[in-house]
């Protein structure tokens, strides 16, 4: 390596500096190759000095000390005295090594491209490329000053982050620049000891822990704040002073690159959403970035990405390392195989990869070089503490924040006057309560409100949009329900129908007795079934089936009938299971035919995402501040205690397990539904009026509801035990790449199903044979249900003789909704509230929706920053009070609030 120079030196001052995956004789070796390599003649360097400078060296310096201090790849370092007295150190170019470094650059881009066509896993162009444009940098030592002075003043800047997340600069030093040229480079003399001087580094009592800590803070601010970055952080490249408190000195910024604002916000996202385990924020990332993959495989995504953030280790563990990483690696690529379907000559000619970012190479590389130089300094760092402060405060300062941006509400035509007063509320709460809202409201079958504000996600500044998908808990419910009247208004079951009729598998264990009506109303006594799994092993949930053959095990606590008590999550199970085999088809099946496509909500409404929505996707984050307030909280006898008894710490986990996409894309329906609140709301409308499906959306909603052609179709389910009967009002052909429903034909490209039964079906210019507003049009007139609208409206709330007894006495549910009452005159108490035709369901952090229907309101509000319903009851209340509708208990300052938002169920805070 010393005889080839340029290059080769470069490389093994790399190597050199992993101590924590290469074994230590080659450390030990390779580390000459930092500052020690054999120096060049002293007339060599008087002559460059001379040249560039254009005076002798007498009349340029007092004194000059012949003997480098160090002597690298480009230069050499001579320490000396200026004429004027100063101590300074001067940076000499060898000679040739420009001509030398550009063959070598030239030859490598050679090799890389022989290496990529033999072996396409191995497309190592992206790499070379980006090494082609920035070592010539390093070359023009007028550019390394430059870069010096804009280091230190963006480090040493006392004003800190653009939002005051980091308060005060990092403390380190970095030389003054005195003098520059192309070859030559004169700075200011600090005196300092080297970090592979061990000797002197304990001598001087040199805390090493605080040392790396210091040098990567400083490194996380040049890249998160400030986008212009030292791509070279080497051992030879650091030294410490030698009086207390020891200051890192950073030397060297030949190699400094610089990235857009957008480049770096998407590098924070990328950190951010590993430290979070957010599969949505790291994709998103990886868009931003330009990092294209040919694979859909978001968990493997995560697990390599984290790699890059993981904490340091020490130099003796490498061999470990090595192992770890290599079968993390064999693990990864066994998956991506299988999942590729490929064998193992084609996966072999396989690169994941599609574009990898140029910008992001020496990224990657700065992180693995502060790795190494941990392990070689024998301390562990963990990044993602030290680290995360910068990048929030990049991120989160260049977020839409609040009403200070007039783009934080999206900008889209006002319905209504009430949706003008709606949107100065939003502005009024601001930020600090909200952080991505929508809200839609049908007044009387016409859309008056259709608000979406603020950002997707905590560490996703994109806006949110009408047609953003938000999780939306327990309000999942009210769909399932949805679907379970629609198969018995097609007499697929009956609400007095035994479980086990439909289900024989069910019939188990003291079930034998449990009928339809009392999973919908709460009263089956599964209250608690398989509530363990969320604290044992909460991705098992995952397993559809196997979900569903564990419930045909469980036993009921109480006798069925005799109490309501919150299904909290056996609910989507326990009605998902009669909902597939009265059906015999998969309950997304179900979902498109009984709700999405007769409403036109094509793309907004899902239990379990298909792959191809994840840049729509809102993710969710705890409100601290308000989870606080739960301290002491009871509940009353109608909410399952084991619910309860650790709500705060299931309050801040849910968040982080419910925007991972395996969840996401997993069939829960008791809490697992994806939707826009157009969609909600337009659901809620239909239902409100007994099934008849309401006018077109608002016209100038953007983009249109029912637009996105990206729906999944599912395949057809084993044959079950009921006979199955063609469905009346239905008119549907399948076969090859066509769908046909409803009079009109989708022509779709069909990809390989996923493991939750998803076909992708996309257009590839997201056109349909149809416009959205014909789509739109289609439906207009028609009824989700053919049987009688106010039988099905006495139904949804267990009202009128036929159902009264089907639910229990002065129970808060219906048949699978929440009933909703209303202060009649003013009165208190249970005498002066009326009970109503209101009904929806509300989920846990503060989503909702419901429909009044003796006064035509339906409405949906869904959020991603989980608290305790304030922002969703103050929205409420102003909508109902400016149209003078009755605010439902659920919403009301002192109302009864429902079982179903655990984190919903303290009262109310004062202030509002």
């Amino acid at each position: 390596m010393i005889e080839l120079e340029g290059l080769w030196v470069k490389m093994g001052q790399y190597l050199s500096t992993r101590a924590d995956v290469l074994p230590e004789p080659y450390i030990y070796v390779l580390k000459q190759l930092q500052d020690s390599l054999p120096p060049r003649p002293l007339e060599e360097v008087r002559g460059t000095i001379e040249r560039e400078l254009a005076k002798p060296m007498n009349d340029l310096f007092a004194n000059f000390v012949l003997d480098p201090l160090a002597t690298a790849s480009i230069a050499q370092v001579h320490r000396a005295t200026l004429v004027d007295g100063r101590e300074v150190v001067v940076k000499i170019q060898h000679n040739g090594i420009k001509e030398i470094i550009l063959e070598d650059l030239k030859n490598a881009k050679s090799l890389v491209e022989w290496i990529a066509w033999a072996e396409p896993q191995y497309n190592f162009n992206p790499m070379i490329d980006e090494w082609c444009k920035e070592a010539p940098k390093e070359l023009d030592f007028n550019n390394e000053a430059e870069n010096t002075r804009a280091v230190s003043k963006n480090l040493s800047q006392k004003s800190g982050c653009e939002n005051g997340v980091v308060s005060s600069a990092v403390d380190v030093l970095i030389p003054e620049v005195i003098q520059s040229t192309d070859k030559v480079l004169i700075l200011e003399y600090m005196d300092g000891i080297r970090l592979n001087d061990n000797d002197s580094l304990e001598a001087y009592g040199v805390d090493k822990q605080r040392l790396v800590e210091e040098i990567t803070r400083a490194y996380a601010h040049q890249i998160y704040v400030d986008g212009f970055f030292n791509g070279d952080p080497h051992p030879g490249n650091f030294l410490v002073s030698k009086e207390p408190p020891h200051k890192p000195i950073l030397l060297d910024f030949g190699l400094t690159k610089r990235i857009s604002q957008s480049m770096r916000q998407a590098l924070a996202k990328m950190f951010l959403s590993c430290a979070e385990g957010d599969h949505v924020a790291l994709l998103s990332a990886f868009a931003e970035m330009g990092l294209k993959l040919r694979v859909d495989m978001p968990e493997q995504a995560m697990e390599i990405a984290t790699i890059f953030f993981r904490q340091s280790t020490t130099a003796n563990e490498a061999k470990e390392n090595i192992k770890t990483l290599n079968d993390q690696r064999e693990r990864n690529a066994k998956a991506l195989q299988e999942k590729m379907k490929m064998n193992k000559k084609e996966f072999q000619r396989f690169n994941p990869v599609d574009a990898f970012p140029g910008d992001a190479i020496i990224f990657t590389r700065v992180l693995n070089l502060l790795r190494g130089l941990s392990a070689t300094l024998n301390v562990r760092i963990v990044y993602l503490d030290i680290m995360r402060p910068f990048a929030e405060s990049t991120l989160l300062g260049s977020m839409m924040r609040g009403p200070a941006n007039s783009q934080w509400i999206y900008d889209s035509p006002v319905n209504s006057e009430v949706e003008s007063k709606l949107r100065n509320l939003l502005l009024e709460l601001g930020s600090n309560k909200i952080l991505g809202i929508q809200v839609c409201a049908y007044k009387d079958g016409k859309v008056i409100i259709d608000t979406a504000a603020g950002m997707l996600g905590k560490y996703d500044p994109r806006p949110v949009q009408p047609d953003s998908l938000f999780p939306v808990f327990s309000v999942t419910k009210g769909i399932t329900a949805g679907m379970v009247h629609w198969l018995v208004d097609k007499g697929k079951l009956k609400y007095e129908e035994t479980v086990a009729n439909i289900w024989p598998k069910f019939g188990t264990n003291k079930k034998e007795l449990i009928k339809v009506h009392h999973l919908l109303n709460h009263t089956s006594g599964l209250h608690n079934a398989l509530g363990d799994v969320m604290k044992s092993n909460p991705l098992s949930v995952c397993d559809w089936e196997e979900m569903l053959e564990q419930i045909t095990k469980c036993a009921p606590e109480t006798e069925p009938g005799s109490a309501q008590i919150y299904h909290y999550l056996s609910f989507g199970w326990l009605c998902g299971g009669i909902i597939e085999h009265a059906s015999g088809k998969k309950i997304q099946e179900v979902l498109e035919e009984a709700i999405v496509h007769p409403l036109h909500i094509e793309g907004e409404l899902y239990i379990g995402i298909p792959a191809g929505v994840e840049s729509r996707l809102a993710a969710l984050t705890v409100d601290m501040e308000e989870l606080e307030k739960l301290s002491g909280f009871r509940a009353g006898p109608e909410v399952p205690q084991e619910l309860l008894n650790n709500v705060a710490q299931m309050a801040t986990g849910l968040p982080v397990l419910f925007n991972t996409l395996n969840i996401r894309r997993a069939i829960l329906p008791a809490a697992n539904g994806h939707c826009s609140a157009r969609a909600l709301a337009r659901y809620y409308a239909a239902l409100g009026v007994g099934g008849a499906v309401p006018p077109p959306h608002s016209g100038c909603s953007s983009p249109p509801l029912g637009g996105h052609v990206h729906t999944p179709k599912f395949p057809t389910m084993p044959s079950s035990s009921k006979k199955k009967t063609k469905k009346k009002g239905t008119n549907s052909k399948k076969g090859g790449n066509f769908e046909q429903n409803g009079g009109g034909q989708h022509h779709h490209d069909v990809s390989q199903s996923d493991k939750n039964g998803y076909t992708q079906l996309r257009t590839s210019d997201g056109s349909d044979d149809r416009s959205s507003s014909e789509t739109a049009m289609a439906g207009t007139g028609t009824r989700m249900f053919i049987g009688d609208g106010d039988k099905m409206l006495e139904a949804f709330t267990g009202a009128g003789d036929e159902f009264a007894g089907m639910i229990h006495p002065n129970g808060k549910f219906g048949l699978g909704f929440r009933r909703y009452g209303y202060a009649a005159g003013g009165g208190a108490g249970e005498e002066g509230r009326r009970k109503t035709m209101t009904f929806g369901h509300s989920g846990m952090g503060g989503s909702t929706a419901f429909v009044d229907v003796e006064h035509g309101l339906a409405m949906a509000v869904t959020v991603n920053k989980m608290s305790l319903g304030g922002v969703t009851r103050r929205v409420v209340r102003l909508v109902c009070e400016e149209l003078g509708v009755p605010v439902p208990d659920e919403f009301s300052v002192a109302g009864d609030k429902g079982p179903d938002m655990v984190l919903n169920l303290a009262p109310p805070p004062p202030e509002e």
